[in-house]
């Protein structure tokens, strides 16, 4: 993201050898005075914790009796005044020291008031722990962070400077990420925006068994709600994530949240039962959290048309109708309109510094839908994207590695302008029924040697999704009806009956992921009770029941050096990506045989349709009128300037829509489909 001017100079962002030593501080003013009107600086610089060293140590700016009598003998007015003005500012330093959330002035700066589009003074409330956050219902709770971090909103400007997680993560709105330097440690809100049934059985648990709907995924479950679809749905959404949960996230020592979102945040089309846009209207919550608290967001397109891995996250089990079968080309389009869309909206400068990644995919079936396809996608989505964005601006663009590993992907679109590379290592899929918790242990540290391998060439390497799972035990799981594979479940499930020593070696588990993974993103911040059995299932892949019970760290900057002690070897990544990975020299420089070798559509779609027969396969045409997300609104800022959902008016390519006229297979029921006897492809 583009740096935001300011009126000086902010302290330099740590190192790595700093984060393994765990020394770096808070910045300080270093003798500027941080209570003038240039607080975005001073916000940037964090609370005054060396002001207040400086003020016990030197009685001259505490109020005490022996001042105060001083000040009453003199004759001086100027000094009087003085003298009220310095103890009137030891107060509100005590204030903020002691963890009490206060509202300040501060002038409107470039890099604060701009979105706004008004001038003159705003009203910025931050506190640091110990300090009492007022919800929106108007309940309150106390604010913990034993990292140095804080939480700031400007009501009347609620896109201006925001929190800081912990003291060694950049200040959201006041300080850029910077990869290499900057370590992401995150995790996923799974089975908030798109459900699944092991991460919310209680959603699920109204429903299954009833109604005559065999409820398997959002899908069936959208439609045995019926009529309470509305009701029911955005009830889940108010109460499993909230603004508590951001908070306590910054105070688990964790910077970056992965938000899974189905298309249809967006929209539906024709019978598809979701209920469409709500959820949109959360995530933009979730973008107003995680700017008050200091949290970055990885925006992840979780469920596609078509379903791309035929698994209930994707919104429909079954089949794979996503670039494989009749439909899978004409489901691709579609996603690259909804992609434009999201991306449009994400790069606008009032959103920018909170979003910093768009997953354009999650977890695509490779096996089913085929290299070439993939990799088809994969290059239309990027220029799609760029094209929305322009080269250096807009999110990073990561892509999901297929379940294949890093090392294939070296070379893949070299010199693409800010691509990720994500990977989701899991050990319970691994098919390891045999090896105990400890051997178990060892495995995860295997990662690292292709993780910095591919961080050395290909750029930003990612784990988007890992868990301290050892196996695929936990209600629901694998799927609704569905049984794990190990032997011993019941006491996998009884988490309250773990001993210490079970205990230590899931912790293990959690430290050689995050160490091997370095920039991860763990699967899932909580999983929510089942009604059946009165508690929560899935125990190791619960991050906040973890921090409870200990096999989560209780900071993720302990698993640092964690594989190297355990192998005493280790191939460590120095911070230096290739300049085009992170917008450097040479970004947005493909070799032009990329579009021929990764040309879209791709010459094969699936086995069963290869050379002339795709030019037969139902598109859609790009003629249909393109949308655009709406945006929030705020009481206390009805003329703040919050975007018209498109950064970019030079991107006028139209969506992709189907051909008046034309009979198309059931989109999602369309992989031995018949073709339509009347040709429709578009443009």
């Amino acid at each position: 993201m583009a740096s935001k001017n300011t009126s000086r100079s902010v302290s330099p962002l740590p190192t790595r050898d700093e984060y393994e030593l765990g020394q770096q501080t808070r910045p300080t003013s270093q003798g500027n005075d941080p209570w003038n009107d240039d607080l975005v600086n001073y916000k940037q610089e964090g609370p005054p914790s060396s002001l207040m060293a400086q003020m016990h140590s030197d009685n001259k700016y505490l109020p005490s009796r022996s001042v105060s009598r001083r000040i009453t003998q003199k004759k001086n007015k100027r000094k009087r005044i003085m003298w009220i003005i310095f103890g009137g500012i030891a107060v509100v330093v005590i204030a903020v020291a002691v963890g009490v959330g206060v509202t300040l002035s501060q002038k409107n700066r470039s890099n604060s008031g701009w979105a706004s589009g008004t001038t003159g003074t705003s009203t910025t409330t931050f506190g640091n722990s110990g300090s009492q956050v007022t919800l929106d219902d108007g309940t309150t709770f106390t604010y913990v962070n034993d990292f140095g971090g804080d939480w700031a909103m400007d009501p009347k400007h609620p896109f201006g400077i925001g929190g800081k997680a912990q003291s060694w993560s950049p200040r959201v709105g006041g300080e850029d990420w910077d990869w290499g330097v900057h370590v992401a440690r995150g995790v996923n809100l799974g089975g908030w925006l798109v459900t699944e049934p092991f991460i919310v059985p209680s959603l699920y648990e109204q429903y299954v068994g009833k109604g005559g709907i065999d409820v398997l995924d959002e899908w069936t479950l959208s439609m045995a709600m019926g009529v309470d679809l509305v009701k029911k749905m955005e009830e889940h959404y108010k109460t499993f994530i909230t603004e508590k949960d951001f908070a306590d996230i910054a105070a688990a020592g964790l910077n970056w949240v992965r938000i899974p979102i189905g298309y249809w945040a967006i929209e539906v089309m024709n019978d598809e039962p979701f209920l469409a846009g709500t959820s949109w209207t959360y995530f933009l919550k979730a973008i107003q959290w995680a700017r008050k608290y200091g949290l970055r967001i990885y925006l992840d397109l979780h469920s596609l048309p078509g379903s791309q891995n035929g698994w209930n996250h994707s919104g429909k089990s079954g089949q794979v109708n996503f670039m494989h079968g009749v439909m899978g080309i004409a489901n691709a389009q579609r996603t690259l309109t909804y992609l434009r869309i999201i991306t449009e909206f994400v790069s606008q400068p009032q959103y920018r510094d909170v979003v910093g990644i768009v997953g354009i995919v999650n977890e695509i079936l490779w096996d089913t839908i085929g290299a070439e396809s993939v990799q088809s996608f994969y290059f239309a989505a990027y220029e799609a994207m760029r094209k929305a964005t322009g080269t250096g601006s807009g999110p990073y663009i990561a892509i999901h590695e297929g379940f294949q590993g890093p090392a294939i992907w070296e070379g893949f679109m070299s010199g693409a302008d800010r691509l990720a590379l994500d990977q989701h290592p899991y050990l319970a899929f691994m098919g390891d029924t045999t090896s105990t918790p400890d051997q178990l242990a060892l495995k995860p540290c295997g990662w690292a040697v292709a993780t910095n391998q591919s961080q050395k060439v290909f750029g930003v390497t990612l784990g988007g999704e890992f868990s301290s799972a050892i196996n695929n035990c936990g209600l629901w799981l694998n799927g609704i009806g569905s049984t794990p594979n190990f032997p011993n479940c019941d006491h996998w499930d009884n988490w309250a009956g773990y001993t210490p020593s079970v205990i230590a070696s899931l912790k293990n588990v959690t430290l050689a992921s995050m160490d091997a993974l370095q920039n991860f993103f763990f699967w899932t911040w909580k999983i929510g009770n089942s009604t059946q059995l009165g508690t929560s299932s899935a125990p190791m892949w619960h991050y906040k029941l973890g921090l409870q019970q200990g096999w989560i760290p209780k900071d993720p900057r302990e698993a640092i050096g964690h594989c190297a002690r355990q192998l005493n070897s280790t191939q460590p990544f120095d911070g230096r990506y290739p300049s085009s990975a992170t917008g450097g020299p040479g970004a947005g420089t493909l070799d032009p045989a990329q579009s021929t070798l990764h040309a879209f559509p791709p010459a094969m779609v699936s086995p069963s349709f290869t050379g002339t027969q795709v030019a037969l396969l139902p598109t859609y045409t790009p003629t249909g009128t393109i949308k655009t997300l709406f945006a929030p609104t705020f009481t206390a800022a009805p003329s703040a300037v919050v975007g018209t959902g498109w950064t970019n008016p030079d991107d006028k390519q139209l969506a992709f829509v189907p051909i008046a006229g034309c009979s198309y297979p059931n989109a999602w029921d369309a992989v031995n489909a018949t073709l339509p006897q009347t040709v429709c492809t578009g443009p």
